[in-house]
């Protein structure tokens, strides 16, 4: 009898399993149709996979690395990885609008009521971001903020002014914009800029903002940053070096281990301060290409970010990593 009870009672789980697996049938239909309640129903359908009646197994499609994004995830304690496939290449353009790609989606997709985005101001990778957003059909009632000096080269700056105004239009948000450069001549003359109301009014929203994103500089600057005049000069980039810097966010530099990088030049830097950056609920590092690995690892390794999208290649690099 007890036998029979418990075919009886697995015969009841395949046939739920068929008419709403196979038959594509509702709960409340299958309800109807065996007269249980819906109830019933949900739990007879947990107990078929308890008891691997339902077998249920995810396909990875191609470009989607589940378990590569789960190793980094829990190597550096991250909220989320996002991985590209961009195919083994030394092409930035290509490696950049896979990332933006990657970085628009999930930002279409995360964005928070009464958000407080926090924007690198010379990122090309940020640039394809926005080039590949469609604008939300509705306003989160949010604000983009500029955590980065936005002023230089008058041809470079329309770069930094588009990424912030384009991000804003597209979301519906309020621009909020750093109107000085993010490297000055001297301590003294950044001084005095930090006293100016607007350039007081922006950074004052550094401590409040929600969700950064960044792109990550390796040592020597991107053509954009270059072209924007806000680069240190070539002295200064050996001292750099020799120091140990690998990389920057925001023009902050840190060594390997991610640890800041302070010397005298920091003080001439108009931009969001690492520690500031590390307290961020979402910092969102988007960056990739086989010279930036050094860079990536070591603001993993400081927890300047807590989310990363980048490529595969440079994913394999930080898995295989002692």
């Amino acid at each position: 009898m007890a036998n029979s009870g418990i075919n009886e009672e697995l015969r009841l789980l395949a046939k739920v399993a068929h008419l709403y697996h196979d038959l594509e049938l509702s709960q409340a239909q299958i309800a109807a149709q065996l007269d249980l309640s819906q109830a019933t129903i949900s739990r007879l359908l947990k107990r078929a996979i308890e008891e691997r009646i339902v077998q249920i197994s995810v396909v990875q499609p191609q470009g989607f690395f589940g378990r590569l994004e789960d190793t980094l995830q829990i190597r550096y304690q991250l909220k989320e990885v996002i991985i590209v496939d961009s195919m083994p290449t030394d092409d930035d353009d290509v490696i950049q609008r896979a990332l933006g790609t990657a970085a628009a989606f999930y930002l279409q997709n995360t964005l928070k009521q009464n958000e407080i985005i926090g924007l690198s101001s010379w990122s090309s990778t940020l640039l394809a971001m926005v080039d590949a957003m469609r604008p939300l059909a509705r306003s989160f009632d949010a604000s983009v903020v500029q955590i980065l000096g936005g002023i230089g080269n008058p041809n470079a700056e329309v770069h930094a002014n588009r990424l912030t105004d384009r991000l804003a239009k597209l979301i519906h948000a309020r621009a909020i914009y750093l109107p000085a450069p993010g490297v000055v001549g001297s301590e003294e003359t950044r001084q005095v800029l930090l006293e100016d109301a607007f350039v007081a009014e922006c950074i004052a929203l550094f401590d409040q903002i929600s969700l950064a994103l960044v792109g990550i500089g390796d040592i020597e600057p991107s053509k954009l940053l270059a072209s924007s005049g806000n680069r240190f000069s070539n002295e200064e980039m050996t001292m750099l070096r020799e120091n140990g810097a690998v990389g920057d966010i925001c023009l902050r530099f840190f060594d390997q281990e991610g640890r800041p990088v302070q010397l005298p030049l920091d003080h001439r830097v108009i931009s969001i301060q690492l520690e500031q950056l590390g307290r961020v609920k979402r910092s969102v590092g988007i960056a990739g290409g086989m010279r930036k690995l050094a860079a990536i690892r070591g603001a993993l390794r400081g927890g300047w970010i807590n989310v990363l999208i980048t490529d595969r290649v440079i994913a394999e690099a930080l898995t295989a990593d002692a």
